[in-house]
């Protein structure tokens, strides 16, 4: 059972930056895929950003294409969400994920365990 725990959430700007972490207590989490979703009040969870086991092969939402850059450092058994340029649109509960697969997917049905989730809320 790998736990996931996400920080790095925050009250900030628009146009401010955030790095989200995302601390797994497995070292099996190196093996698998991992993703970042984010839930906004009202709203169903979206996908944000996915990254395969070795983290050559990732994917972003069109949303946020060009301003977050997901990345993993496996020996730290964490995975990163860096947010620039953020918009109040992008203001969600922000949660990890990781699948029992080294393959990338975005869809939350594919994730087998979640994070607890760490709000990030821009003002304009």
């Amino acid at each position: 059972q790998v736990q996931l725990v996400e920080t790095g959430g925050g009250l900030v700007q628009a146009g401010d930056s955030l790095r989200l972490s995302c601390a797994a207590s497995e070292r099996t989490f190196n093996s698998n895929a991992a993703a970042w979703f984010r839930q906004a009040s009202g709203k169903e969870r979206e996908f944000v950003a996915a990254i395969a086991r070795v983290g050559i092969k990732i994917y972003y939402s069109d949303s946020v294409k060009g301003r977050f850059t997901i990345s993993r450092d496996n020996a730290k058994n964490t995975l990163y969400l860096q947010m620039d340029s953020l918009k109040p649109e992008d203001t969600a509960l922000y949660y990890c994920a990781t699948r029992n697969s080294p393959r990338y997917s975005t869809r939350a049905s594919d994730y087998n365990y979640w994070g607890q989730g760490t709000q990030v809320t821009v003002s304009s």
